[in-house]
């Protein structure tokens, strides 16, 4: 009787800590087919905070900035897209006033370390890039999808080598997006679009700001 009760208490605790650890982890794992099927993390949900790496290799832990400050996070698709170029020059402009509104600007991409520092060196870029090549980041918050091997070959053809870009071999990349995101974990405002080409004006991310204060 002593035996069976101390297995029964047992396997009370390990369903607790799966319980527990799913409600953790209950972010999206699917990598979808198209940018056109992603589901994009919604406003008022509590943001992902995956362990990413900073343009030196080393870990950084996302959920501990969020509880830091107010973050204004990126997810673009790599230094090798201008349209992500462009976005990124843009952004250096406002981060002083986000600075100023009280956020910290964080851009999260599947480059791989090396390839952040280039793109930290043509843009001049003064806040913070950070490498998710494992698309942890991307996958949980609804944006990854994967290439087909015709966009591949034509990526190729381009001179746009994802696999020297990543470190991968997972031909995925995440729909370009902007979240605010609170102290508390908590998502204030959201922009993604499946349509690479368009990205949300500097502008209308300061007045977000703004308004999310």
């Amino acid at each position: 009787m002593r035996f069976w009760t101390r297995q029964f208490s047992t396997q009370v605790v390990l369903a607790l800590v799966v319980i527990a650890f799913s409600g953790c982890a209950g972010y999206n794992t699917v990598v979808a087919d198209s940018a056109e099927a992603t589901h994009p993390l919604k406003v008022g949900k509590r943001a992902p905070g995956p362990m990413l790496h900073g343009v030196d290799g080393n870990p950084f832990d996302l959920a501990a900035a969020f509880a830091d400050k107010p973050t204004a996070l990126i997810f673009y698709r790599g230094g090798w897209c201008m349209y992500c170029n462009r976005q990124l020059g843009d952004l250096q402009q406002i981060e002083p006033e986000l600075v100023r509104l009280g956020y910290q600007l964080i851009g999260v991409s599947p480059d791989r370390p090396e390839k952040l520092r280039e793109s930290i060196g043509k843009h001049k870029v003064s806040y913070r890039l950070l490498s998710d090549s494992k698309m942890k980041a991307s996958t949980a918050y609804g944006l990854t999808f994967r290439l087909d091997d015709e966009t591949v070959t034509k990526y190729k053809g381009y001179g746009i080598d994802l696999v020297d870009a990543t470190g991968e071999t997972h031909n995925q990349l995440p729909v370009p997006a902007v979240y605010l995101i609170d102290m508390n974990g908590v998502v204030q405002f959201q922009y993604a679009n499946p349509d690479y080409t368009k990205r949300l004006d500097a502008n209308e991310l300061l007045d977000a700001a703004r308004s999310a204060k």
